[in-house]
Order: C-alpha cells, then sequence, then structure tokens
C-alpha cells in the first residue's frame, strides 16, 4: 500500500490537448511542483498493471508499484476538462474503484518512483534476454542510455514527458530490429539450437559402421525394405506370366498355320 502523506490530501487535474491528464494545483504546493506535473488516468493504470503482470516470473514486486504510486479517485467534476481528485488508501491492483494514480516525485533521484523505474527496467531486460537469441546480452546501461536520449530529444523540443509515456516506454522496450517478436512466434532460444558445427565430426570407418549397424534402423527402414521385396517379388511373378503366355500363344498360331487368302475371282 501507498504510505501515507497527510499533506497531500486533494488535487485538481486538467485534460490536455495530447490526451493526457496534468495536474493543476495540490493540496500541498509546499512540497510539490506543478509545473510539468502529470498523472495516470484510470485507463492508463489498468495498462500498466496488464504489463508488469508478465515480469511477475522474472521477480516482479508488486508492493513497489504501491509505494510509487499515491491513488486517487473523482471527488467532483469541475467541468471545462477539469475534475477534482481525492487522495484514497487503496491498492491500484486491487480496489474496484477507478483510481487515478500520481507518482512520488518528492525525491525523483532515489525515491520510490525512482526505485520502481529502476525495477522494471532491470526485469525488462531481464526478459528480453531470455526471451530472445541476441549475439550479445542486453545491459541495462544500453537500454537506460537510449530511453534517457529519447526523453533529451523531447525536453529539447520543449515536450513535457507524461508519466504514462515514461513508464510504458520501459515495459514495452525492444531493441531495434526486433521490434514484431516478442508477440506470437518467439525466436529460438539458444539451448534450444542444434547447429551441424555442434555436432561432433565423425571418421569415415566410425560413420560406416553406424550406417550398417541393425540396432540403429527404425521400424519404418525395416517395413520399407520389405515393402520394397514384395513388390520386386511381384513384378518377377508377372514378367514369368506374361512369358509363360506369350509362349503359349506362339505355339497356338504354329498349330493352326498361316491364314487363308480369299479368291479374288467374282462368282457369276
Amino acid at each position: 500500500m501507498a504510505r501515507s502523506a497527510p499533506q497531500l490530501e486533494w488535487c485538481i487535474v486538467r485534460l490536455g490537448d495530447d490526451h493526457n491528464w496534468w495536474v493543476e494545483e495540490v493540496s500541498d504546493p509546499v512540497r510539490w511542483d506543478v509545473d510539468g506535473l502529470s498523472i495516470i488516468d484510470p485507463r492508463q493504470v489498468q495498462h500498466i498493471v496488464e504489463l508488469v503482470d508478465s515480469l511477475r516470473d522474472y521477480g516482479f514486486d508488486q508492493d513497489l508499484v504501491e509505494r510509487a504510486f499515491f491513488p486517487f479517485r473523482i471527488e467532483r467534476d469541475l467541468g471545462a476538462g477539469r475534475v477534482r481528485l481525492a487522495r484514497v488508501k487503496d491498492s491500484l491492483f486491487e480496489s474496484e474503484d477507478k483510481l487515478f494514480a500520481l507518482p512520488d516525485l518528492l525525491d525523483e533521484e532515489n525515491g520510490p518512483y525512482a526505485d520502481f523505474l529502476d525495477h522494471i527496467t532491470r526485469l525488462r531486460v531481464k526478459m528480453l534476454n531470455d526471451l530472445f537469441n541476441f549475439e550479445h546480452q542486453l545491459s541495462i546501461d544500453e537500454v537506460e542510455d537510449e530511453l534517457r536520449e529519447a526523453r533529451n530529444i523531447d525536453f529539447m523540443e520543449g515536450k513535457a514527458v507524461h508519466v504514462f509515456t515514461e513508464v510504458t516506454a520501459i515495459l514495452d522496450y525492444v531493441p531495434a530490429g526486433w521490434e514484431g517478436e516478442e508477440e506470437g512466434e518467439r525466436p529460438a532460444r539458444k539451448e534450444d539450437e542444434l547447429d551441424d558445427q555442434d555436432l561432433p565430426a565423425l571418421d569415415e570407418a566410425e560413420e560406416e559402421r553406424l550406417k550398417n549397424d541393425q540396432s540403429l534402423k527404425w521400424d519404418e527402414d525395416d517395413e520399407d525394405k520389405e515393402k520394397d521385396d514384395e513388390d520386386e517379388e511381384k513384378k518377377k511373378t508377372e514378367e514369368e506370366e506374361e512369358e509363360e503366355g506369350g509362349d503359349e500363344k506362339k505355339s497356338t498360331d504354329e498349330e493352326d498355320g498361316p491364314p487363308r487368302r480369299r479368291s479374288g475371282r467374282v462368282r457369276e
């Protein structure tokens, strides 16, 4: 569960042009700076819950999520795309209410939200290395550098990075060239591969011995051999019968003699 923070009891949020929710005002303006402060809406919360579910086999800690976000529910619609939210103590995973989630950014470098990002990054890298047959193991530093570069580009362009974008960039991360491989067919795992180069070389004498070893033959080989023998025997029988039939016909023709030619004389 998220820890207690009495000073943060409510907040007012607005729907931005990017269809994300941004914080306008909080009950604790002393410790909270609302400039560029984003909040995850219920639909986005559900999407993140579904994404982290794939990390459970790799050691996902649900409590880190609960500590990283403050849950809120809708208290009142203020109109003009603005809503007042009230703080609750419900679990983002277990609550039946549609909850918003505000990241704990009081300590951006070492706080619970930073711990959450580190946790899912480490597990995502572990999962990708397990699923894909990379030539070189993917490292956490590589992933963090690539994600940081993308955030820096947005910052230089004057774009505020929404917390939902930041989280899903990690949970959906796939190295360049491997996009689309995670869903559906998975690439061959290293332990499942067996190339010719992995097979031990045999000398000619050993190969010939194995070829003639009857104990290594499949039952299908024996069945094929029996079938070939039957076909050969059948063919031989048919040839003998055909030969006997030809001799008998020839003997009959010789006894009858050549056929008589009819006279070309016309009877008067």
